[in-house]
């Protein structure tokens, strides 16, 4: 479980305000919403990584603002992430790259990594890519990378920032059917970021539109496709009657 209540944070204006959310656990939640409209800053708060002016932010029975550097490190062993831009290390092999979170958070041998990664490589339908570098990746194949480094660690909680970003329609789908199957086969809670509004909500759960800042909707994705508010009808269906 998941909850941010009250959650507010300035720079030089107000970026979140009064933000509510709550993620059940083993839930798919997609966040929506225009660009710089705070989605990002919600998953930095979670991981903490952003410290809110204002709220709370509790993740199962954690308060995670109340936590001191030891502990986040603690705590973030137990969230998996994909970065908008996939974060790979170009000097690392596609192995490397996936046992990155392994070697610097756990204390695991080799052979064990080795077959994590394996393991993931499968999962995500490349095996045999181990001694691959990202350069001679496709966007898609990337992707995949990313997927499998995010969930190497069997994190009960994964975050995805924007996974189809600068993907095909076709390629992205699969990412995002890669996605849900893989919180489906393990049980994890899944927050996904994403502007591909069409694909994300074949496979969310929930979902919360954020505006300026603020959450305007949080719902299940039947309620969002027959929401009453018109920002969210105009952002979700596409009307044409003015600026949200």
């Amino acid at each position: 479980m998941i909850r941010l209540t009250g959650v507010s944070k300035s720079f030089d204006r107000a970026v979140l305000t009064e933000v509510e959310l709550y993620v059940p656990e083993r839930c798919l939640f997609g966040m929506i919403g225009p660009g710089a409209s705070g989605k990002s800053l919600i998953l930095r708060a979670i991981t903490g990584l952003l410290r809110p002016d204002r709220g709370q932010v509790t993740v199962g029975d954690q308060n995670v603002l109340a936590m001191g550097d030891l502990e986040l490190n603690e705590f973030r062993k137990g969230i998996g992430m994909l970065f908008q831009n996939n974060a790979l290390f170009d000097f690392m092999t596609v192995a490397e790259n996936i046992a990155f979170p392994l070697r610097r958070l756990f204390d695991l041998s080799e052979t064990e990594i080795a077959a994590r990664v394996a393991e993931r490589l499968a999962r995500v339908d490349l095996p045999g890519f181990q001694d691959r570098l990202p350069a001679g990746l496709s966007g898609g194949q990337k992707k995949r990378i990313g997927v499998a480094r995010a969930t190497v660690t069997r994190a009960p909680i994964v975050l995805y920032d924007e996974p189809s970003a600068g993907l095909d329609p076709v390629t992205s789908q699969k990412i995002f059917d890669l996605l849900r199957a893989e919180q489906r086969a393990s049980g994890s809670t899944v927050i996904m970021v994403s502007s591909d509004l069409d694909r994300l909500l074949t496979v969310t759960d929930r979902v919360g539109m954020m505006l300026e800042g603020r959450m305007i909707f949080e719902g299940s994705t039947d309620e969002l496709e027959n929401a009453s508010d018109p920002r969210v009808h105009q952002f979700v269906h596409g009307a044409l009657d003015g600026p949200l």
